[in-house]
């Protein structure tokens, strides 16, 4: 799968310590894949789900279709956090979500993982 190869590219060469440790790949609605890397803190540093929704609104790309995080020591893919399933839910309702199963990395939307979101919605202006 070319997300799986792209954040498996980027963790192997980037990961550095306890700091970097996994790497995530969206594709956004055009077709371009954007990556990104966690940032770890004991503040709870951005995940790398995050950190690719950044970057990806950096390159004007606000519509992503798919994302995949891979951790770094060889551990391959694995599912978002808590948090990053609501933000992901949040933002791009449709997302499917690349998880690893023991067939193999597959596809899922963003409701199997996370059926009963809490229902966010903006206030303000």
């Amino acid at each position: 799968m070319e997300l799986v190869e792209a954040a498996e590219a980027v963790v192997a060469r980037y990961a550095a310590g306890d700091r970097h440790t996994v790497a995530a790949a969206a594709r956004a609605e055009d077709g371009r894949i954007v990556t990104g890397m966690n940032v770890y803190h004991f503040t709870g540093g951005p995940c790398a789900e995050l950190t690719v929704i950044g970057a990806a609104a950096a390159q004007g790309a606000y519509r992503l279709t798919d994302i995949v995080a891979v951790a770094d020591r060889g551990r391959g893919v694995i599912p978002p956090c808590g948090r990053c399933r609501q933000v992901l839910a949040d933002c791009f309702p449709g997302i499917r979500v690349i998880v690893g199963t023991p067939g193999g990395p597959r596809p899922v939307g963003i409701a199997e993982l996370l059926p009963t979101p809490y229902a966010w919605t903006a206030q303000g202006g």
